[in-house]
């Protein structure tokens, strides 16, 4: 249940707020100098990769639901 969560909000931060969560993970995973730039079509695979999140956390659910 906990990584459903996780998955889940990560999902909607990345889906709402790629560009933000795309700069922040390049400047904690490079080190020296800090200028790149990234082409338009990086940001909208974030929104992809946000919205693949979020379905497989629904998905998680289902699953757990079915089991029960």
């Amino acid at each position: 249940m906990v990584i459903r969560i996780i998955l889940a909000a990560f999902g909607v931060l990345e889906l709402l707020f790629p560009r933000q969560i795309t700069d922040y993970v390049m400047d904690v995973t490079t080190v020296g100098e800090t200028t790149h730039e990234f082409k338009p079509w990086v940001y909208q695979i974030a929104r992809l990769e946000g919205i693949a999140f979020i379905l497989i956390a629904v998905r998680l659910g289902n699953n757990r639901e079915e089991d029960s």
